[in-house]
């Protein structure tokens, strides 16, 4: 089990964050809700596609281990019930998400593989790019920009 900082302070409070994070671990691997294996199945399909020199044919960098590894933990760390993206990779190497609604709705990251997540995304009229970095939790910068583009 990852270890993680844990928010809450009382031991009551301490076990029902055990309990969740055991139930939200059971759903995660069932058949129904069950993402894990979806998403472990693409990102390897994607990692191993594009791990080599010139995966693309135009001197491509390969997708790093690194990235694939912090890419992992993010898509893991999704809460239920958000969609998922599609997941590919960049010339330069690092692994990307895309989630897109529509010609003015979608959001991009890329996984570096020191840890930083480099966003861009158009919600409608408006627009955002930035880098935020990733350690344990999906900054709600990311968060809410998911929920608006889908």
């Amino acid at each position: 089990m990852p270890l993680t900082l844990s928010r809450s302070t009382g031991q009551a409070a301490q076990e029902v964050e055990r309990q969740v994070d055991s139930v939200n671990r059971k759903l995660r691997g069932s058949a129904t809700f069950g993402i894990e294996n979806h998403i472990r199945s693409e990102l390897t399909d994607v990692f191993e596609e594009c791990s080599k020199p010139s995966w693309d044919g135009y001197n491509a960098f390969p997708v790093t281990i690194d990235s694939y590894l912090l890419t992992e933990r993010f898509l893991m760390a999704l809460p239920l019930g958000m969609p998922m993206p599609i997941i590919g990779a960049e010339p330069d190497g690092q692994i990307t998400c895309e989630w897109s609604t529509g010609a003015r709705r979608c959001l991009s990251i890329s996984f570096d593989p020191v840890g930083d997540l480099h966003f861009a995304a158009l919600t409608g009229p408006g627009r955002a790019c930035g880098t935020v970095p990733f350690v344990d939790s999906i900054p709600q910068t990311i968060l809410d920009l998911i929920r608006q583009v889908c």
